[in-house]
């Protein structure tokens, strides 16, 4: 089993980063490699919807996108963390993760989602909305825990002393485990889901 682990915090050693390392404890002890990738303080441009992946199978922009799609492929599970801005996640993982699911071609079906949000005090399920949304478009189960998967803090460290926001992650690290071993299981048995061919119905015309 393995699972890619993305770090949207433009502080690799924040908040965002001690819930991560909460859940790659559970995922050492369970058997899965895990592997983080920190973005949120790289320079990452949005989508501009040039289909250059269309024609050569990544994105058109060479940097961390396109170094992040073969792990995506080769996972079994996505976990996305982001600390809270505005109520919403940091504008640089939106972009990584518009260009990666856009750009990648490959079938996501029943690769496991997770994601985590940091926030001082609000926003965190408005944020937990937003990069839930990623899986659920791309056929992939999201994982969840004993509550929405957030953590509190403010400075760096400091969610060290949220007991329940660990222990949220501890918890949704077992889920997803579970998913994702179930989802072997299901896969090596049954196969995957039959999928029709994609019907566009547009309203404008």
């Amino acid at each position: 089993m393995k699972v890619l682990m993305i770090n949207g915090s433009p502080r690799k050693n924040g908040n965002t980063a001690l819930a991560l390392r909460e859940m790659e404890k559970v995922f050492a002890a369970e058997g899965v490699e895990a592997e983080t990738m920190h973005i949120g303080n790289k320079a990452i441009r949005g989508c501009v919807a040039c289909g250059g992946c269309a024609r050569t199978g990544k994105c058109a922009f060479d940097d961390a996108v396109n170094e992040a799609a073969p792990k995506f492929e080769a996972c079994d599970g996505l976990v996305v963390a982001s600390p809270v801005y505005y109520a919403s996640a940091n504008a640089t993982l939106v972009a990584f993760l518009t260009r990666l699911f856009y750009s990648t071609s490959f079938d996501k079906t029943m690769k496991v989602g997770a994601c985590v949000a940091a926030a001082r005090r609000g926003g965190l399920t408005a944020t937990y909305d937003e990069l839930n949304k990623f899986f659920a478009i791309s056929g992939m189960p999201i994982a969840s825990g004993q509550y929405w998967n957030g953590i509190h803090g403010q400075a760096p460290g400091e969610a060290e002393q949220d007991a329940e926001g660990r222990q949220m992650m501890r918890t949704l690290a077992r889920n997803m485990t579970f998913l994702m071993k179930s989802i072997a299981l299901g896969k090596a048995q049954y196969g995957l889901p039959q999928r029709e061919a994609p019907q566009w119905t547009n309203f404008i015309h």
